[in-house]
């Protein structure tokens, strides 16, 4: 069966066996109908997936690869923060009626800063250093800005990426403060593995380990009948990532550029509600 499969089954049950309840605390999610939305958590989860022995989607249920892909180059390489250039609605619940979700995001990763070296946002800072000083352990990213929060319509969940050559190959650690396991886990993780896949292709490097940092793993109380019905279902084992190897610029890569071949997953009838 997937690795994926077998990570996100050991954290929801040592989340719902031995995690906290929040049920007596104040919180800030709602649920549509105004209920407050309480979660079980774990502090400090720490997951390891290695892209170069599979790629890590889950199997138990699906996850919507192109629509994860599309995110991701809508934060990475557009650098919007406007849901009008996004293809899902995602975003919808956090955009105001201009369509923006304030400074963050993909706003935070396209402002620039200044180096000895030039001018750089933080998405082309990282692109120079793979290519020009791989040994470098200053690569990475933050869009937590303190500075802008006040203007984000969300704080950012995963908030910082860490980049880390080892010879001939690139590593990554995804740090996420919070991260609705049900809902987000897995998209996250399926995001990161695809954007360090294509850093190290267009940086003549391979894509290695990804390491995935969470602060606060929780599962939401309207979600736990979803998942114990997704803990029951078959796995099977993980597609096989294709990409279009032709590409050398990380700004020419398109969600067509990705394919999964054998991706077999079982469907989740139901909807899984999301708290705002």
């Amino acid at each position: 069966m997937s690795r994926a499969d077998e990570i996100f089954a050991q954290n929801m049950k040592d989340i719902m066996e031995n995690g906290f309840w929040d049920t007596e605390l104040y919180v800030r999610p709602k649920w549509e109908d105004g209920t407050p939305a309480h979660t079980v958590k774990k502090f400090g989860i720490v997951n390891r997936y290695n892209l170069q022995e599979e790629f890590p989607i889950l199997t138990m249920r699906r996850t919507a690869f192109k629509s994860c892909i599309d995110e991701l180059l809508w934060i990475w390489q557009k650098k919007s923060n406007n849901i009008h250039e996004l293809n899902s609605h995602i975003w919808d619940s956090w955009a105001d009626e201009s369509g923006s979700i304030g400074k963050a995001y993909g706003y935070q990763l396209g402002v620039k800063h200044k180096y000895k070296e030039g001018e750089f946002d933080q998405v082309d800072r990282v692109l120079y250093d793979l290519k020009h000083n791989p040994a470098s352990r200053r690569i990475m990213t933050n869009i937590y800005n303190f500075e802008d929060l006040h203007e984000m319509n969300l704080y950012p969940c995963a908030y910082s990426m860490t980049f880390n050559v080892t010879g001939d190959t690139l590593n990554g650690i995804l740090n996420q403060r919070s991260n609705d396991m049900l809902t987000a886990n897995n998209w996250n993780v399926v995001q990161y593995a695809i954007l360090l896949v294509m850093f190290a292709q267009v940086s003549g490097l391979k894509a290695g380990e990804l390491v995935h940092v969470i602060a606060d793993a929780h599962i939401y109380d309207r979600h736990i009948p979803l998942v114990e019905e997704i803990l029951k279902n078959p796995r099977h084992k993980a597609p096989k990532l294709v990409v279009d190897t032709s590409i050398k610029n990380f700004y020419d890569f398109t969600v067509d550029s990705f394919q999964l071949v054998d991706y077999e997953y079982e469907k989740l009838d139901k909807k899984i509600p999301v708290a705002i």
